[in-house]
């Protein structure tokens, strides 16, 4: 049965759904079978994978509504063993929707209970926020995976963060555990980096990743061209970064 992984960060600009879209991409480059679902209004994963979110006749905001099954909703993609649950804008109004529907926080759990068996990672990128969409996303996860910048504001709203993820323990998922902290935007030449990459490994002792993400233009030229670094450019050092997470985190899971 496929591990899930949530990613996830309130705060913008960190690097979540660029980790989410090459992660699931360096899975599948690496053999495994993975599903990346968007749970992020915004719908960047899923344009991050060439699908056209103006387009979509299905998303995930009819599966967590209850008027689709994520099987319905599910899309190949252009890029080896992914699958995607696309999202568009529509999804920003299951945010107030699901307040009065039943289950309101499994929704996504339960729908995407069938689909577990048929992949090895399930990839969710959650929305920049801490509503009911990303506690939907905690609920359904196994791991979460914390993306944080290599900047001054780093640990700004960590512990909020992290107090969700208690709560969403103790009354949702008690299962649900910290995968890992990913450093993004890391450039070793700057003081400034080691100061905050050290504060983050005393805030999180043990689970910092052992792979870190650099800055790197061709990570932010990929998603305009509908692909994942690792198949727009395969030399970069963004791309050779995240096969190098996804190796670190099929064997975290072996």
């Amino acid at each position: 049965m496929g591990c899930s992984i949530a990613v996830t960060n309130q705060k913008g600009g960190v690097g979540k759904t660029t980790t989410a879209v090459n992660l699931a991409a360096s899975l599948g480059a690496l053999g495994k079978r993975v599903l990346l679902v968007d749970t992020d209004p915004q719908g960047n994963s899923t344009s991050g994978f060439g699908i056209n979110k103006r387009e979509l006749e299905k998303s995930v905001y009819h599966i967590i509504v209850g008027q689709a099954k994520a099987s319905e909703v599910k899309k190949m993609t252009a890029f080896k063993k992914v699958d995607i649950l696309p999202a568009g804008i529509d999804l920003a109004a299951a945010e107030i929707e699901l307040v009065d529907l039943p289950e309101r926080s499994y929704r996504l759990r339960n729908a995407l209970l069938p689909l577990k068996e048929s992949y090895d990672f399930i990839i969710i990128d959650c929305p920049p926020s801490l509503g009911l969409i990303t506690i939907n996303a905690l609920a359904a996860a196994d791991t979460i995976l914390i993306p944080i910048q290599c900047e001054f504001y780093a640990l700004e709203g960590l512990s909020q963060l992290m107090a969700t993820v208690r709560q969403v323990k103790r009354l949702y998922n008690p299962r649900i555990d910290v995968e890992g902290v990913l450093l993004t935007m890391y450039d070793a030449r700057l003081n400034l980096t080691l100061q905050v990459v050290e504060e983050i490994k005393k805030f999180f002792p043990k689970k910092v990743c052992k792979t870190v993400i650099p800055r790197n233009v061709r990570l932010s030229e990929a998603p305009s061209f509908g692909m994942p670094v690792l198949y727009y450019d395969k030399a970069s050092k963004g791309s050779t970064a995240y096969l190098e997470l996804a190796q670190e985190i099929i064997k975290n899971h072996r």
